[in-house]
Parts: C-alpha cells; sequence; structure tokens
C-alpha cells in the first residue's frame, strides 16, 4: 500500500503527485454518493421524440460539408442517429478493454486497499457503461458497428501486453474525448431526452475514471524505466491514430444512402471535423505533453491520427 511518505518522492511537471490511497478513497466516497443504474433511472420505455437529434449535428462527422448541406433534414438526422449508435458500439468495445486492463493492473495490488477497492469499483460503472450502450443500440433501431477485424485483434494484443503506463494512457484516449462531447450533449435541447440521459450518466461516472487514470499514468510516467516511457510514447501514439479511424463505423454511411468513398472523403477534408477532434482531444494532450508521453515518434503519429495539430 503507497503512503503519504512514498507518494511524496515523486514528482512530476505538475508538482508532487497525491497519495494513491487517499485519491482512491475520496472517489470511493463520491461513487457512494453519485453512482446510477441506468435500467432504473433512465425511461427506457418512453418513444423517442418527433424532430430531436440523435447527436447535436455539430458533432456528426459531415457537419457542414458539401454532403451535408445536399442532404434533408431527414437524413441528416438519421445520419446523427447511425453515428450515435456508431459511438454507442465503439464504447462497448473500449470498455471491455479497459475492465481487462484494470484487471491486470490491479492484479499484483495489496487486495484490501482503497487503490483496488476503486479499480472494482469503476469495472462496476463500466459494466453498467456498456449494458446501457447496448440497450440504447437496441431501442435506437440500428445496426450494431464494430471495429474492423485489424484493430479487433491489435486490441487483443494491447490488452495481453501493454504495461501500465501504456494502459492508463489508453483509457484517458478513450475516455476524455468521448467526455468532451458528451458534456455538449447533455444539456443541449434538441437531443432525445434518452440520448441526453445516457451522456449525463456517464459524464458524471467517467469524471472519477478520468482522475483515477490521470493520478496513475503521473505516478507511472515519473517513476518508470526509461524503455517503458518510450514504449507508452509509441503506444498513445498508435492508439490516437486506431481511436481516430474507428471513431465513425463508415458503414454508417451506406446504411443512410450516401456513397461511402465519398462521404469518407469529405468528412476526413473537413476543416470543421477536424477542429471537433483536435478540440476533443486538446485537455487530453495538453495534459499528456505536461507529463512528458507526447514525445518523438509518439507525437508524430498523435499528429498523423489529426487529434493534434503540427
Amino acid at each position: 500500500m503507497t503512503t503519504a511518505p512514498e507518494a511524496g518522492r515523486f514528482h512530476d511537471a505538475l508538482g508532487p503527485l497525491r497519495d494513491r490511497e487517499q485519491v482512491a478513497g475520496r472517489l470511493l466516497e463520491s461513487s457512494a454518493k453519485h453512482s446510477f443504474d441506468p435500467d432504473r433511472e433512465l425511461d427506457w420505455d418512453a418513444p423517442f421524440e418527433e424532430g430531436k437529434w440523435f447527436w447535436p449535428p455539430e458533432l456528426v462527422s459531415l457537419y457542414d460539408t458539401p454532403l451535408w448541406r445536399r442532404m434533408s433534414q431527414e437524413q441528416r438526422m438519421d445520419l446523427a442517429r447511425h453515428e450515435a449508435a456508431s459511438l454507442a458500439s465503439l464504447g462497448i468495445w473500449f470498455e471491455i478493454i479497459l475492465m481487462q486492463l484494470l484487471v491486470r493492473h490491479i492484479y499484483d495490488k495489496p487486495l484490501t486497499s482503497a487503490h483496488v477497492r476503486y479499480a472494482l469499483t469503476e469495472i462496476e460503472d463500466e459494466c453498467r457503461h456498456s449494458k446501457m450502450f447496448a440497450r440504447f443500440i437496441q431501442k435506437a433501431g440500428t445496426p450494431t458497428y464494430p471495429v474492423t477485424r485489424l484493430h479487433h485483434n491489435l486490441a487483443r494484443v494491447l490488452k495481453t501486453v501493454s504495461t501500465t503506463p501504456g494502459s492508463f494512457a489508453a483509457t484517458l484516449l478513450g475516455e476524455e474525448i468521448l467526455d468532451w462531447m458528451q458534456r455538449l450533449t447533455f444539456p443541449d435541447e434538441r437531443v432525445q431526452p434518452l440520448v441526453r440521459g445516457i451522456t449525463r450518466i456517464h459524464v458524471v461516472e467517467e469524471a472519477r475514471h478520468v482522475r483515477y487514470a490521470r493520478e496513475e499514468l503521473r505516478r507511472q510516467m515519473a517513476s518508470c524505466p526509461r524503455w517503458e516511457a518510450e514504449l507508452t510514447r509509441l503506444g498513445s501514439g498508435e492508439s490516437a491514430r486506431t481511436m481516430s479511424l474507428s471513431f465513425v463505423n463508415p458503414r454508417v454511411y451506406t446504411d443512410v444512402g450516401l456513397d461511402r468513398r465519398e462521404a469518407i472523403a469529405q468528412a476526413k477534408a473537413s476543416p470543421h471535423r477536424r477542429e471537433v477532434m483536435r478540440t476533443a482531444a486538446g485537455r487530453l494532450t495538453e495534459f499528456l505533453d505536461e507529463i512528458g508521453v507526447l514525445r518523438g515518434v509518439g507525437r508524430r503519429l498523435w499528429v498523423s491520427s489529426g487529434l493534434l495539430a503540427p
């Protein structure tokens, strides 16, 4: 178990690290006060409201492109519905990865520590989130949108061989970009009430997950050997590339009657979309830069992902 004097030995560009047990204790207190059961909190039986979006239009991949301007309002809203389902599918895939990484992280930790108890609490949260996203996909009447077979199998390798700092860097990548988008979604009255409720629950509970991962990644980067830090930089950059490619499954374009090649090309060329993705990743990339993750080849991979400006 980490003690306060031990924690005080570790510093980084952000200052001294907080005691691991104190951080976990506060997160456990917050979990006890602010955790939700989506099956009970949300009205799954209510019909969707006519004329409301499933995702804010400004966050849809084709927003403000020539193709978007040619689409009917009905087709735009249908694309938003399918992209919301694509994000929910991505969320389930990512959270299953995260749960396995958390189990690996605590395997050698003191089993009665607050740090381990909070990790188990977070796994409980992620189980509920995955079921919530799956229920939403069914309710929305869309297909599931899995990642490519290549990325699915690359994640299988990540789950097996990732080092601890690499695991927490990947965790933050999956959590913070979507969190930024969801913070715009849940107060947006143009959006379906069910979607707003889902994003509100996710934002509240993910705030704890981000705090836990940031604190642990800082600790790991301050204390790990040089080879592990370099591996974390490379792995983080490659994860950023995978995330940017997987964020919207291209099949959504076909499913709403668009030409897939044209839609992919216009989304990729869209200045608005590029700005949205970089802004969504901005808080995370600033943090990773401060603690030494965005360096060398890893930084170049981040730039190539489109999530970080050159």
